[in-house]
């Protein structure tokens, strides 16, 4: 039985107990979400060096998974263009049945080996990263979409919370996070949804550093396209330069509000 399956003895009787004892025995059980990816790092980390290597070499990263798994791959993605000023196309994510499944869920998309290995034909090329998420190991659409990208050439890992699983047998790199049983029997999207979660900011994030858009920890690409922002820019400009934040505004202005230029202007 996979360890996402089994029964979690310390709420074996949530359903009677008080709501603040659920909530503590929730608490204390999402903890084993930080321990298990702390367990896995040496995996995120050869994963994070294989993605850099396929940007620097003009390929984009993807997220494939289906249900939670997907819409954390998407979210994930989602946050790259406004953090990091990067292109919307270089990270991106995909869920099985499509976008509609971010808002409706379809649980028998998964079963789908077929449409995994035909989107992947669709989306990507052999510079590309490919990240198949399943907290089980074994939905056969992220099984297809991986074998198709490894065929193609892509570099390929694999986020789960079951070692010795189908995916992790295919994969390149195996990020296995053994968040172990689950508050409510087989609810993933709980403990292992939280690991994925962890991993896949690691993965944007280092990723976005080691290509030169963070500088000491500032985001150096960021665009105001918001008030928040706006005022964030200039925060971060005259951080870096040591001046006023007015007169940081006022280099931005002149600069097209671009950090970068503004700072290589300034030294």
């Amino acid at each position: 039985m996979l360890n996402t399956e089994k029964r979690n003895e310390k709420s074996m009787h949530i359903d009677k107990m008080d709501t603040i004892d659920m909530v503590r025995i929730m608490n204390e059980e999402n903890m084993n979400s930080v321990l298990a990816v702390e367990k896995a790092l040496p995996e995120v980390a050869k994963a994070i060096d294989a993605i850099t290597t396929s940007i620097e070499n003009g390929g984009r990263l993807f997220y494939i998974g289906a249900g939670t798994s997907g819409r954390l791959g998407i979210i994930d993605a989602a946050e790259c263009p406004p953090t990091f000023g990067v292109p919307h196309e270089l990270v991106q994510g995909i869920i099985a049945g499509g976008n509609e499944r971010v808002f409706k869920a379809g649980e028998n998309e998964e079963d789908n080996y077929e449409k995994g290995v035909s989107v992947i034909k669709e989306k990507l090329n052999p510079n590309d990263f490919l990240v198949g998420i399943s907290a089980a190991g074994g939905a056969k659409y992220i099984l297809g979409a991986l074998e198709t990208a490894k065929a193609m050439g892509c570099t390929t890992a694999c986020i789960t919370s079951n070692a010795g699983t189908p995916i992790t047998k295919v994969a390149d790199i195996a990020i296995v996070c053994d968040t172990g049983a689950e508050v409510i029997t087989g609810s993933t999207r709980l403990k292992a949804g939280n690991s994925q979660k962890f991993v896949l900011n690691m993965l944007s994030t280092c990723a976005m550093i080691k290509t030169g858009k963070v500088y000491e920890n500032l985001m150096i690409n960021l665009k105001p396209s918001n008030e928040k922002l706006r005022l964030r820019v200039i925060r971060i400009t005259s951080q870096i330069l040591g001046i006023d934040e007015d007169i940081a505004e006022s280099l931005l202005e002149k600069n097209g509000w671009d950090i970068r230029k503004t700072v290589e202007s300034v030294k």
